[in-house]
């Protein structure tokens, strides 16, 4: 098995803490409120958000995926830091047996943050992973970063 490792940043006006609480903390409620051409639901299969939980993200109809299922493997909420693993999909697995995730929101100096993703693609045996390959999720979780920016800000009262 192989371990590919790619690291996204964005930066954003939000505090830190709000937009954990929006994309970590909360974000089975708010993404399929925000986003819901893209994202029917998001239900916890196991355990309610903490460390060991099992999170289904359920897609609309006639896109590329069906669902994602994560297991949140760390909460760590006073330093605004979240690790968790994909560990089934409807599609990508015939590649990559798991991957996993961090995200670290830290603090700027104008009061707004930046966005961290470290990912782990763990490969099958025998399969190389070539940036095409994950290039359109990535690029789909950074558009999800900026819409909840865009919510966040339009929204100044929320998750304060």
């Amino acid at each position: 098995m192989a371990v590919t490792s790619y690291t996204q940043e964005f930066t954003t006006p939000i505090a830190p803490s709000r937009m954990f609480k929006a994309l970590i903390l909360d974000s089975h409620n708010l993404m399929p409120k925000i986003v819901p051409q893209g994202i029917k639901s998001i239900e916890f299969l196991q355990g309610n958000g903490g460390a060991g939980s099992i999170k289904q993200t359920n897609f609309t109809e006639g896109g590329h995926l069906k669902y994602l299922k994560h297991r949140i493997d760390a909460v760590d909420a006073e330093n605004l830091v979240c690790k968790y693993t994909l560990i089934e999909s409807d599609v990508i697995f015939d590649k990559i047996e798991f991957v996993d995730y961090e995200v670290k929101f830290e603090a700027t100096d104008n009061g707004g943050c930046v966005c961290k993703m470290t990912s782990e693609y763990h490969t099958r045996a025998g399969v190389e992973l070539k940036e095409e390959d994950i290039k359109q999720g990535k690029d789909k979780a950074m558009g999800l970063y900026k819409v909840v920016e865009e919510y966040l800000s339009v929204n100044p009262g929320v998750y304060c």
